[in-house]
C-alpha cells in the first residue's frame, strides 16, 4: 500500500514554481504590449516646439499606428521584421503624424511628428510666409496673438528669444503673431509666423513624388521639415530638414493628449505634479 501511495506520487507532475510562473507572466505581458504598442496606439511625447500653437514641449499624446499601414519602422528600433508597407493608406492634407526621420550624419534616426501639407503629386511652395499649393495661394487669417507662459520647458532665451519676451497679467510670457490656415479641403489649424526666415517664408516649388508626403511644422520659423534637405543631402551652410518624407516611415497619426506638463514638477515633491499639469490640454483631440 505504502509502495502504491509512493508511485502515485512520482506520477504526479510537481507545480511550476512561482519564480517560473511570474517570469511567464512578465514575458506575456511583455509581448502584449509590445503588440499593442506596435499596432494599436504608442504614447509620444513632444520634445520640441516645432509644432506650436498646436503641441508644446511636454505635451504626452497617443499616436493610432493602423491609420497609414505597417511597416518596420511600426516596430520598437525599426525591427526589419515587415517588408515594405501592409495595408498602407495615404494621409489626408492637414494630418498630424508621427514618422521616422531621415538619419543624420551619424546615421542614427529618430521619430518626428509634424502636418502633412503635400500629397503625391502636389506642388508646394512658400511665398512671403504664405503657403501656395498646386498653384493656388492657401488663405491665411491672421488672428489673436499666441501667448505662452514661460516655464521651465520654455524658458526664455532659445525656445523664446528676446523679442518675443512680453508679460500678462505681472506673468512672463512668450508672445507670437498667430495665423489661421485653410486647406482645399476646408481643414484648418493655426500656425506662426514669427517673420525671421527667409529661407523658411521664400521657396522653390516642392514637386512631391509618389509614395512619399510633404510635412511642414505649424511654427514655421522654427522647424526643421520637407521644405529643407535631409541632412546627408543638405549643402554646407544649408539649413537641415526632412526633405520627402517616404510614406513607409509613417507611423501612425496623433489621435488625442493624454498628459501635459509644464516642466515645474520634481519628484520630491507630489503637490507639484498636480500644479504642473496643464489639465486644459488632456483629452484634446486631433
Amino acid at each position: 500500500m505504502a509502495e502504491t501511495s509512493a508511485t502515485a506520487a512520482a506520477a504526479t507532475p510537481a507545480k511550476p514554481s512561482e519564480l517560473r510562473e511570474t517570469i511567464l507572466f512578465l514575458v506575456k505581458l511583455a509581448i502584449a504590449v509590445l503588440i499593442f504598442r506596435s499596432f494599436i496606439l504608442a504614447p509620444f511625447s513632444i520634445p520640441s516646439q516645432s509644432m506650436l500653437p498646436r503641441l508644446y514641449i511636454g505635451d504626452y499624446l497617443f499616436v493610432s499606428k493602423w491609420s497609414y499601414g505597417y511597416s518596420r519602422w511600426s516596430l520598437p528600433y525599426g525591427w526589419p521584421l515587415i517588408p515594405g508597407r501592409v495595408l498602407g493608406s495615404t494621409p489626408d492634407r492637414g494630418d498630424v503624424v508621427v514618422f521616422r526621420g531621415p538619419p543624420d550624419l551619424d546615421g542614427k534616426t529618430h521619430d518626428v511628428i509634424k502636418r502633412v501639407i503635400g500629397l503625391p503629386g502636389d506642388s508646394v511652395q512658400m511665398r512671403g510666409g504664405q503657403l501656395i499649393l498646386n498653384g493656388k495661394l492657401i488663405p491665411k487669417q491672421q488672428v489673436g496673438d499666441f501667448v505662452l507662459p514661460l516655464t521651465p520647458n520654455y524658458p526664455a532665451g532659445r525656445e523664446c528669444p528676446s523679442q518675443f519676451q512680453d508679460s500678462a497679467n505681472g506673468v512672463p510670457v512668450c508672445r507670437y503673431q498667430q495665423f489661421r490656415e485653410t486647406l482645399p479641403s476646408g481643414r484648418s489649424y493655426l500656425v506662426l509666423d514669427r517673420g525671421e526666415r527667409p529661407d523658411a517664408d521664400d521657396t522653390g516649388v516642392y514637386s512631391v513624388p509618389a509614395g512619399s508626403v510633404f510635412v511642414m511644422g505649424d511654427n514655421r520659423d522654427d522647424s526643421g521639415d520637407s521644405r529643407f534637405a535631409a541632412p546627408a543631402d543638405a549643402q554646407p551652410g544649408q539649413a537641415e530638414g526632412m526633405g520627402f518624407v517616404p510614406m513607409e516611415r509613417l507611423e501612425g497619426k496623433a489621435l488625442v493628449g493624454f498628459w501635459s506638463t509644464d516642466g515645474n514638477a520634481s519628484w520630491w515633491n507630489p503637490v507639484s505634479w498636480f500644479t504642473a499639469t496643464r489639465w486644459n490640454r488632456i483629452g484634446e483631440g486631433f
